[in-house]
C-alpha cells in the first residue's frame, strides 16, 4: 500500500519561512517524479513546484520561483519544499504526489498525500 505523507505545515507570518517534508511508502522512490501541489478554498490544485526522479529536473510555478525550493533524498525515500519569504497569498493546503512523469497537471500524478495546511498572516 502506498502511502505518502507530509510534515511541517503550520502558522507562520508573512515574511518567515517553513520547510515541507514528504515520506513515501509502499513504492521504489527513485522511479517517481514528486510534485508538491497547494490548494487554497475555492481555488483549482496549482502546480507549486516538480523534481524529476534523480532531481535532475525541477520545475517552478511561477509565484513561487526564487522563494520555494523543492529537493529529493532518494535513500529515505523524502521530498522537502523549503518555503521561504512566505506572502499570504501562499496560505493553502499542501500536497506532495508521486508520478511516473515529472508533469505540472495533477491529474498526472498516481499517488497523493493526505496534505498539511500552510497559514500565512498578514
Amino acid at each position: 500500500q502506498v502511502q505518502l505523507v507530509e510534515s511541517g505545515g503550520g502558522l507562520v507570518q508573512a515574511g518567515g519561512s517553513l520547510r515541507l517534508s514528504c515520506v513515501a511508502s509502499g513504492l521504489t522512490f527513485s522511479n517517481y517524479a514528486m510534485g508538491w501541489f497547494r490548494q487554497a478554498p475555492g481555488q483549482e490544485r496549482e502546480c507549486v513546484a516538480t523534481i524529476s526522479r534523480i532531481g535532475g529536473t525541477i520545475y517552478y510555478g511561477d509565484s513561487v520561483k526564487g522563494r520555494f525550493t523543492i529537493s529529493r533524498e532518494n535513500g529515505k525515500n523524502t521530498v522537502h519544499l523549503q518555503m521561504n519569504s512566505l506572502k499570504a497569498e501562499d496560505t493553502a493546503v499542501y500536497y506532495c504526489a508521486a508520478g511516473r512523469l515529472n508533469a505540472v497537471i495533477p491529474t498526472l500524478y498516481d499517488y497523493w498525500g493526505q496534505g498539511t495546511q500552510v497559514t500565512v498572516s498578514s
